[in-house]
Formats: structure tokens, C-alpha cells, sequence
């Protein structure tokens, strides 16, 4: 599976999981760039579908409903949905 990176400061992995048609996933991405943030991200709506069983996989891992956007921080922590100030609070 191929993320698409960022470029930007360096806080930690960062790992977006969005669909590429989901408005709050976008916000979430243009939040992320508008911080200056390294991460990296991927589109689970354009996924092969065996690569998208994985994804789906990992990101019930961190988020039992499996919706969209998950950002998940370290590998431990999680923000779901588009929750502006909370992603400033942790990244900004």
C-alpha cells in the first residue's frame, strides 16, 4: 500500500486514513498542511480491494466504527472526525 506524504515538520508518524470524496477528510488534510506538519496519508476509497480489507482492518484497530477521517498520532493516539481544535491542541 502506497501513502502519499507530506512534507513538513517532523511531530511524530502521523497517519491520516480518509476517503477522497469526504469533505471533513479534506479539512482534516488542509488542517494538517496548514500547520506545516509531516504526515502521510491514504485514500481507502481508492484502494485495491484486498488492499482495502487491510486498511479497514487497521483503522478499526483504532477506531471501532471504522469511519473516516481517523488520524491516528504515534501509532496510540487517535482523533476522529474533523475536530479542528482539538487537532490544534495536539499539533499546534
Amino acid at each position: 500500500m502506497e501513502y502519499t506524504v507530506v512534507d513538513g515538520e517532523d511531530r511524530g508518524d502521523l497517519v491520516l486514513y480518509a476517503l477522497s470524496t469526504c469533505r471533513w477528510c479534506n479539512l482534516t488534510k488542509e488542517l494538517l498542511q496548514s500547520l506545516n506538519v509531516k504526515f502521510r496519508y491514504i485514500y481507502a476509497d481508492l484502494l485495491q480491494p484486498d488492499e482495502l480489507d487491510q486498511i479497514l482492518i487497521e483503522v478499526e484497530r483504532f477506531n471501532p466504527a471504522g469511519s473516516f477521517p481517523t488520524l491516528v498520532i504515534n501509532g496510540k493516539d487517535v482523533i476522529i472526525g474533523y475536530k479542528e481544535k482539538e487537532i490544534r491542541k495536539v499539533l499546534g
